[in-house]
């Protein structure tokens, strides 16, 4: 590292400071509207305390999902350690729904590349499609816009649940804003009241001042090793919604009958209130690193997506190398960054629920934790990295020195 790096960052993180007091303002608002949720609720020290076996009676679980619901503007929700991946989450919510004879068409283009094995797209054991339902894909407009009218017109009888991907994945689409849901989520409804309608909101939560739920979705799904458990909650993943809803769900994660009754928290319900309390905190530093990423690397003839300036509705940052090497010597870099296992040297390999190699600079305290710092890209053309997270700005910017220094030979 030497003092030009310096130097170049330090015009970059001038160049952002205007967005980021924006990110303040909106962290505020969710900080509020979450605190207020712990204030109603009356959150004692009794809460924290977990349960065992069965989890019957679990009173600070039943409150937390109650809070966690509120806070999402939803009428419902489980929140709960079983619940291993925002996969994992968004295939409950599609098996809790649907049944075989059902529709389920994606709004959003293409999904997220695990879920296509759950949905059938790529041949798996237990898929959607073996199970008799019919998954449908509605590609984007060529401008990137969701095709409301071609979603509308797709839809029959038959269709139970219209699922919309708030991030943009391993895509260069842009990630879709709650106004752009919004406006959506009416069309759709005015047209079909009765189709439900399903948002995967991995990456999403708290980077801006709503949620899905707030804006008419009956469902939003997601994980507590993203954004809202703010990088201390150690497992665990979410469904929030409609009562009717989230009660078909429940069935589906425990047994009909027993529904959400039965679930023990174990150790992690002081994790998850605290994950929740910071949340609104932790993700705006990941978000303000996030921008400075992006004026730093666009500055430097990279194609970023979202740019700096543009209006942030997740945490990820795609960045384009056109070439392997480059994109490895990058994720290389993330992970020398990294607290845990600076020392290991990602290299590509094979991996489940992906075609591709992947090659993932992950080091992280919670394995797979993408609101820690992180960077993983499949290998193939045009050779994106996918960065998300950073606990702390001060983290991203060291980072970043790094990455200056192994992709930039002459700025030294």
């Amino acid at each position: 590292m030497t003092i030009d790096i310096l130097k170049y960052i330090e015009v970059c993180k001038r160049d952002i400071e205007p967005g980021q007091r924006e990110l303040e303002r909106i962290a505020l608002i969710n900080q509020e509207r979450v605190l207020e949720a712990f204030w109603r609720h009356r959150v004692a020290q009794t809460d924290l305390a977990g349960s065992t076996g069965y989890g019957l009676s679990d009173v600070g679980r039943d409150k937390f999902e109650t809070m966690f619901a509120e806070v999402f503007g939803a009428q419902a929700g489980l929140v709960r350690p079983q619940i291993v991946s925002g996969t994992h989450a968004i295939s409950l919510a599609m098996y809790g729904l649907l049944r075989p004879g059902d529709e389920l068409i994606y709004a959003t283009g293409m999904p997220y590349d695990t879920l296509h094995s759950a949905l059938g797209l790529r041949p798996a054991s237990g898929s959607l499609q073996e199970w008799g339902v019919h998954v449908n894909v509605v590609d984007l407009l060529p401008d990137g816009g969701i095709d409301v009218a071609g979603v509308i017109e797709r839809c029959t009888e038959r269709t139970k649940l219209v699922m919309f991907q708030r991030s943009r994945g391993y895509s260069l689409r842009r990630s879709f804003t709650i106004s752009e849901l919004a406006d959506a989520f009416a069309r759709l409804k005015a047209a079909r009241p009765k189709v439900y309608i399903g948002v995967d909101n991995c990456y999403g939560e708290f980077v801006e001042a709503q949620e899905p739920c707030h804006v008419g979705a009956d469902l939003a799904m997601g994980s507590l090793i993203k954004n809202p458990g703010a990088g201390i909650a150690p497992t665990g993943g979410y469904v929030v919604g409609c009562a009717d809803a989230i009660e078909q769900v429940a069935a589906r994660l425990v047994a009909p009958g027993t529904a959400a009754e039965y679930g023990p928290t174990g150790p992690y319900l002081l994790t998850m209130y605290q994950a929740l309390f910071l949340a609104p905190h932790i993700v705006m530093q990941a978000v303000k690193g996030s921008r400075l990423l992006a004026r730093a690397l666009s500055g430097l003839g990279y194609r970023v997506t979202p740019a700096c300036d543009a209006p942030r509705t997740d945490l990820i940052l795609s960045i384009e190398f056109g070439d392997p090497t480059p994109l490895l010597a990058f994720c290389r870099a993330i992970q020398s960054a990294a607290p845990i296992d600076a020392h290991v040297r990602p290299e590509p390999d094979a991996m489940a629920g992906y075609a591709d190699e992947i090659v993932m600079a992950a080091g992280t305290f919670i394995q797979g934790a993408s609101l820690e710092l992180s960077a993983d890209a499949p290998i193939r053309p045009p050779y994106i990295a996918y960065v998300q997270g950073g606990l702390t700005y001060e983290h991203v910017e060291i980072a970043l020195r790094r990455v200056l220094d192994q992709i930039v030979p002459n700025l030294r």
